[in-house]
């Protein structure tokens, strides 16, 4: 049994490396600052972001979660901004959301991002506050939590779970990149810093992390098993916070720079890691499965 993508998946990957990295320069990213451009909204509507996974009689391609946990790989690469995973999950059950013409969100564990932008909130947001986002680039509110003995959150499926650890592997994946051709660029002593044996293990210590984390992220797309689903995102968050913070490492003090996108990544990854399952809960999957 073959495991690598095929040539459709990578084919479907290029496409919407091109179609991001066309759309969400740095310039760009930082002219939107916390706003959702809707207008690439709805590009990405008309290209089948959103409806990916609906049947092709519904108007989507009919696709699975394996593509669209490489969509949205991409989409952590290029730190897109936006309720990506709720509106994806909510095309084909909420109006507009499949073509783009409407933004989804959903409480997540307290947490709701992008509430004032959204055009439809999935769970109880009333009383919602908002917050000081770590992310300048991730607008959040929080929900207080409820009496003791009152309702449970409403649980986060399994499928935004294991999107949401794709957007790390992107990332991840982005701040390895990134950390490589600074090292190889940047000279000291007449040498490049990628020369030095610390830099060396810095950058090594990335790619071991993402190389496991697309691991546990591709299998779990593969099999969709709760389980596999929690420890991917574990190690997905550990690859895009631990990577990211290396990377600046590597950059030292020009990765604190608003012109660099290094700190926009590690601060979206802390993010992240509180949204679709934050890690004591994914401890709990795994503990309770052992």
């Amino acid at each position: 049994m073959r495991f690598r993508p095929t040539e459709d998946q990578r084919a479907l990957r290029r496409g919407v490396r091109e179609l991001l990295e066309a759309r969400c320069g740095r310039d760009a990213l930082r002219a939107r600052g916390a706003r959702i451009d809707r207008a690439l909204w709805r590009e990405l509507g008309r290209a089948g972001f959103f409806s990916l996974r609906l049947p092709e009689a519904e108007g989507g391609a009919g696709l699975g979660l394996p593509e669209a946990a490489l969509v949205f790989e991409e989409a952590g690469r290029v730190l897109l901004p936006g309720p990506l995973v709720a509106t994806h999950l909510a095309a084909g059950s909420v109006p507009g959301a499949a073509d783009g013409t409407a933004v989804v969100t959903r409480v997540d564990g307290g947490l709701v991002p992008w509430l004032e932008e959204a055009d439809v909130v999935l769970g109880d947001a009333s009383g919602a506050v908002p917050v000081r986002s770590v992310d300048p680039l991730t607008p959040l509110h929080r929900v207080a939590s409820g009496p003791p003995g009152g309702p449970e959150p409403q649980a986060v499926p399994p499928s935004a779970v294991l999107l949401t650890a794709a957007e790390q592997l992107g990332s991840a994946g982005r701040t390895l990149a990134t950390a490589v051709r600074y090292a190889k660029e940047r000279e000291q002593f007449g040498r490049p810093i990628g020369a030095f044996q610390a830099v060396k293990h810095l950058c090594a210590g990335m790619l071991v992390r993402t190389e496991l984390a697309r691991a546990a992220v591709y299998a779990a797309a593969v099999t969709a098993d709760p389980v596999e689903i929690a420890g991917a995102k574990l190690l997905a968050d550990e690859a895009a916070v631990q990577g990211a913070g290396d990377c600046l490492q590597v950059h030292g003090g020009m990765g604190f720079t608003w012109e660099a996108e290094v700190h926009l990544h590690l601060k979206r990854a802390w993010v992240r890691a509180e949204l679709g399952q934050p890690a004591a809960r994914s401890e709990e999957v795994l503990a309770a499965a052992l």
